[in-house]
């Protein structure tokens, strides 16, 4: 399955995203996780050491000019030996494997960017959609564009984290919008520290909700760690992945029928 996790900054995506990974890895899955959020925190969230963090794609100029070349530049380069070069195994207990792909800003990908390091990103990451059978789960930044209108084709669903506040709901219902007009309709609403409540009808909101709430664990441990794993809270922790990856899944067979 491939999920793509989008959102706001600081509503609890990377962390939602890193939480369903290392479950899905402990269960014997192999498990490709694509940093493409701006704030680059996804390999940390997931027990990566800052040192052992791989330079982001998009400041790779030697492999850009390799791939892509100068003036007339190739859009269709190839990149299928890229994910095993480029990756960096994350930290896993289990017989499963994560593996982690930084990709810096897609700038403007979804919208035909001619640009060299802009081609070569949309590019590995339609192929690492496309191409893998493999559990893909991608960390955007608030909106959709990045994945464009043929790779959100290889997207299985969606899910857009945020806050219980209107604001944040307003952009979880613009990227719901988003990719519906794109045809992803597979959404889960993941919302944070939600207390309770009449939750606004938004148009663009995704229909079904679930509900993340304060861990104290976590909280006590981001003061000194950016690992999001190992909390006190890990067995409620693993119940909330699996109703995500239940919806979900109920949700792509709606939508296949």
């Amino acid at each position: 399955m491939k999920i793509a996790f989008a959102g706001k900054g600081g509503v609890g995506k990377t962390t939602l995203a890193a939480w369903t990974a290392d479950l899905l890895a402990r269960q014997g899955k192999s498990v490709w996780l694509v940093d493409a959020d701006t704030a680059l925190s996804l390999g940390q969230a997931s027990g990566l050491a800052v040192g052992a963090l791989p330079q982001p794609l998009i400041l790779r100029e030697d492999l850009i000019r390799e791939r892509i070349g100068f003036g007339v530049i190739d859009l269709n380069p190839t990149v299928d030996d890229l994910p095993e070069k480029l990756c960096v195994e994350l930290p896993c207990e289990g017989p499963g494997r994560k593996r982690l792909l930084v990709m810096g800003t897609v700038t403007g990908a979804g919208g035909g960017c001619a640009c060299g390091p802009n081609a070569l990103l949309k590019a590995l990451l339609s192929h690492i959609v496309l191409d893998r059978d493999e559990w893909v789960l991608v960390d955007l930044e608030a909106g959709v564009e990045h994945l464009g209108r043929g790779t959100i084709q290889g997207v299985d669903a969606l899910v857009v984290v945020s806050e219980p506040s209107h604001r944040g709901l307003e952009t979880a219902a613009s990227i719901g919008r988003m990719a519906a007009d794109l045809g992803l309709e597979n959404q889960v609403l993941a919302l944070n520290r939600f207390a309770g409540g009449e939750i606004p009808a938004l148009p663009g909101l995704p229909g079904t909700v679930m509900n993340l709430p304060f861990m104290p664990g976590l909280a006590a441990k981001q003061l000194a760690d950016a690992s999001v794993l190992g909390l006190p809270e890990s067995e409620q922790v693993d119940r909330l992945v699996m109703q995500l990856l239940t919806a979900l899944a109920t949700g792509a067979k709606a939508q296949a029928a």
